[in-house]
């Protein structure tokens, strides 16, 4: 499943579902992408072309390099004296390997940051020479989202395993899924509770056949609330006829 995530929202604004075979840069080629993005993805995605054709586009990405990309190094930019002490080297860099540069034969930035969680170097390209080089780490890092929607979609909504394993039972517990995720995360957004994700769900299966008013519930799910008033909608089946 390619997700494009809108970071604002954390929901997907574009997935392409495809065999398990299809490597994860092929999937992205017809992501519709507007001017000015900004695309933030790991080094699956260090697809030259695709990258090319997304610069030409003005669309700009962060991207975690491979360990073997070949490169020269043309200037080396100042780092900061005083803040963002762990970013290592702000460099703009050429492609060397001949493949490579004439697939992307345009400057790229490279950023090299330290992570102390993981107590790795985290190697980055971007084709945006304006922003900081803090701001370019961070923007990495913002992709843990992708991580923490697939997380949610497996453990929270149990697609682990498929019930039927036919491409249209996949399809739908699929689909069926996002549309579940989308639900739930608007409930969270209107609820004046602070609701965890993980939370509301169990709580929404405890209470899934209870008559209650939603908005009510989400606002204030510890206090008991007054039944709704019972409405029969149901007319007479067989009047009485004279």
């Amino acid at each position: 499943m390619h997700t494009l995530l809108d970071y604002d929202g954390k929901l997907p604004v574009y997935v392409n579902i495809t065999e398990g075979s299809v490597a994860d840069n092929k999937g992205a080629y017809n992501i519709p992408l507007e001017k000015g993005s900004v695309i933030v993805a790991d080094r699956y995605y260090n697809d030259f072309p695709m990258l090319n054709v997304w610069d030409s586009k003005g669309v700009f990405f962060v991207i975690r390099h491979k360990d073997n990309l070949a490169y020269t190094s043309i200037r080396e930019r100042d780092l900061p004296e005083k803040t963002a002490q762990h970013v290592l080297i702000d460099e703009e860099i050429e492609l060397t390997n001949p493949q490579s540069k004439t697939k992307y034969p345009g400057k790229l930035r490279r950023v090299a940051v330290w992570d102390e969680k993981n107590q790795q170097t985290i190697e980055i390209i971007t084709n945006n020479f304006a922003w900081a080089a803090q701001t370019i780490g961070d923007l990495y890092k913002s992709r843990w989202e992708i991580e923490v929607f697939f997380r949610d979609i497996k453990q929270l909504l149990h697609i682990k395993t498929f019930i039927g394993t036919s491409q249209n039972a996949v399809m739908i517990q699929i689909w069926t899924a996002l549309i579940t995720i989308l639900l739930l995360k608007a409930m969270k957004a209107i609820a004046k509770y602070g609701w965890h994700l993980s939370n509301l769900v169990a709580f929404i299966r405890l209470n899934i056949f209870v008559k209650i008013e939603l908005q009510k519930w989400l606002d204030r799910p510890f206090e008991d609330h007054d039944k709704p008033p019972k409405i029969d909608l149901q007319g007479v089946l067989f009047p009485d006829y004279q």
